[in-house]
């Protein structure tokens, strides 16, 4: 089989992170990059958009993402909060993925049919960048998992990073070396989920 059919078994949700990745910067750059190229688009409107953190950035982040929690969570429940952040700014770097609202409209007004399809179809196309960028890490033993902090940090990271407001941030990804792997999970029976009409 080939290394995507691996690559898929090893992409979990790993937590338990820290930044002693033996790729490179420029290395980790070229799977991205390569995941950012040839990920599909309705239209190949190439809608998606990001930004690596790596470093001072990457800390940043999580601090600025921290801040804005502690606005929102319950006194009580911060310490935990607190730590599971600090889990994040542990790791070696965190990509931010964006959706470009500019040609998205554009494709609405070029194709009125499809007006209300085009951002369901632009988030589709995001999630698989997202699924792509994860997998090639997986595969160079980089482990990474996805976080929705929008839309309570949007603000906050389009003033810090200076993104355009055309720029939606749909995720976040904190990667680096895996410290702990992931528990066993269970599978739902397939035959439950795949119907085969042959």
């Amino acid at each position: 089989m080939s290394d995507l059919f691996d690559a898929i078994v090893r992409r979990r949700s790993i937590y338990s992170l820290d930044d002693k990745v033996e790729l490179s910067e420029p290395q980790i750059m070229e799977l991205i990059n390569h995941a950012v190229k040839h990920c599909p688009s309705a239209f190949n409107s190439q809608t998606a958009r990001i930004s690596v953190l790596f470093n001072i950035h990457h800390h940043a982040f999580w601090e600025l993402t921290l801040k804005e929690l502690q606005k929102v969570t319950p006194k009580e429940r911060f310490p935990a909060t607190k730590q599971k952040i600090a889990g994040f700014a542990a790791a070696r770097g965190t990509i931010l993925f964006f959706e470009d609202q500019e040609p998205v409209r554009n494709l609405q007004k070029s194709f009125p049919l499809y007006k209300e399809s085009f951002p369901v179809w632009s988030e589709q196309s995001n999630a698989m960048l997202q699924y792509a960028a994860w997998c090639l890490l997986a595969d160079n033993d980089i482990g990474a998992s996805l976080q929705h902090y929008s839309p309570l940090i949007d603000n906050a990271v389009r003033k810090e990073w200076k993104i355009p407001e055309d720029w939606k941030l749909i995720a976040q990804m904190p990667f680096g070396r895996i410290t702990e792997e992931a528990a066993p999970k269970d599978f739902l029976p397939l035959e439950n989920r795949v119907k085969i009409f042959s």
